[in-house]
């Protein structure tokens, strides 16, 4: 058996096309394909609009700045996630605080947050943002934590990175129903690839208006916004700091294709899931919580060991890695990195992400995976505990 990644892309022959078709037009950037992209991404998501960028990272950053995340402020978000969910606020300038997650579904707990919000507010602390981390593709419960938030006028973002696709509610996750901004990845391993690239969604158009702005340096050629009189229509002004986080147009065309396969991509994954629910139920390992009511994107598929100490773990991922599957963890808490703990955190100030870290592991799960693929890691997990 050759190598199974656990993550990996699916390219058809009509993204090929899509691709080269750009490469034989006269744009490589700034083009058509760019906002062709972001109005078929509104679209799916029953957002407003939408502003594409070079990677969910960037997006994330400048969602914050668009927000007006700055010095003195403070971002909550999950402890539970890459870091880029908690670096976005420190390269605004601001700090970053995390809330506990819920040990079923690895999402932000809602009953911590409350209570964190209460000691907040006594305090005089409250953050300025909260970003909702969709863990693995399942979306949180985004009406609770938006009727929480709103009490404090806590501004909301959601990292949905591995949740393209997702419903929750029968929303897609994207409406930003209950939120002000919502942030995709379309990393290779991710629902849909651009390659690299990101993008924010939201229902103010203003607000994704500035974030375009903010991803092309400040620069607009728009005459509403500027400040001076154009002397000719090679005129433009630099009204705010901004970056260069542009998508090009190579990689919206192959994302606007990757888009007309989404539902065929859910469908597979949610397929996949249900096959490993059904093959691993009688093996001691904690499954991921499926229901009517949130339905995963299935970015990842991760069990859990019933040892919190890691070393069932750890045992688990070498024997699978020595018979060539692709196993992984995701992730280590970013609270626990070395330059977040230079910061001033430590081990134990989130236990249930600390245990969670330690009995994670990562099944493969993506469209390319076969049925018989499956059943061989199946088999092995099987073998493990036998």
């Amino acid at each position: 058996m050759s190598f199974i990644p656990y993550g990996r892309q699916s390219i058809s022959q009509a993204d090929i096309k899509a691709v080269t078709d750009v490469l034989e037009s006269d744009f490589l950037t700034q083009g058509p394909a760019v906002p062709i992209f972001e109005n078929m991404l509104a679209e799916i998501c029953n957002a407003a609009a939408a502003c594409a960028t070079n990677s969910a990272t960037s997006a994330l950053h400048i969602a914050c700045l668009a927000l007006g995340v700055g010095k003195g402020d403070v971002v909550w978000t999950s402890p539970i996630s890459f870091v880029s969910s908690a670096n976005c606020a420190r390269l605004c300038g601001a700090d970053v605080d995390f809330v506990d997650v819920d040990p079923d579904t690895t999402n932000i707990c809602v009953e911590a947050l409350e209570l964190k919000l209460q000691v907040a507010f006594s305090l005089g602390k409250i953050p300025k943002v909260l970003i909702a981390v969709h863990m693995g593709g399942r979306s949180c419960e985004m009406e609770k934590i938006f009727n929480l938030c709103s009490r404090y006028n806590v501004r909301i973002i959601e990292d949905a990175s591995h949740a393209t696709g997702g419903l929750a509610y029968d929303e897609p996750v994207g409406s930003c129903k209950y939120s002000d901004l919502c942030v995709f990845s379309f990393h290779p391993v991710k629902i849909v690839t651009t390659g690299e690239g990101g993008a924010i969604v939201g229902n103010d158009e203003n607000m994704v208006s500035r974030c375009k702005l903010l991803r092309s340096h400040g620069v607009t050629r728009d005459l509403s916004q500027m400040e001076g009189e154009p002397d000719g229509d090679w005129y433009y002004e630099q009204i705010t700091l901004g970056l260069n986080y542009r998508m090009t147009d190579l990689q919206a065309a192959l994302g606007a294709s990757q888009i007309k396969s989404l539902g065929d991509f859910i469908c597979r994954r949610r397929a996949l899931a249900d096959l490993y629910r059904d093959e691993l139920s009688d093996v001691p390992l904690d499954l991921p919580p499926c229901d009517d009511h949130i339905k995963s994107a299935w970015h990842l598929f991760v069990v859990q060991t019933g040892d919190s100490t890691g070393n069932e773990r750890g045992e688990l991922f070498r024997h699978l890695r020595s018979a060539e599957i692709g196993v992984n963890v995701h992730y280590k808490p970013i609270h626990t990195q070395p330059y977040y703990m230079r910061l001033g955190f430590s081990e134990g100030q989130y236990p249930s992400a600390e245990v969670y870290y330690r009995k994670a592991l990562s099944l493969p799960i993506h469209p390319a995976l076969s049925d018989d693929q499956l059943t061989y890691i199946v088999t092995k997990v099987k073998d493990f505990y036998r």
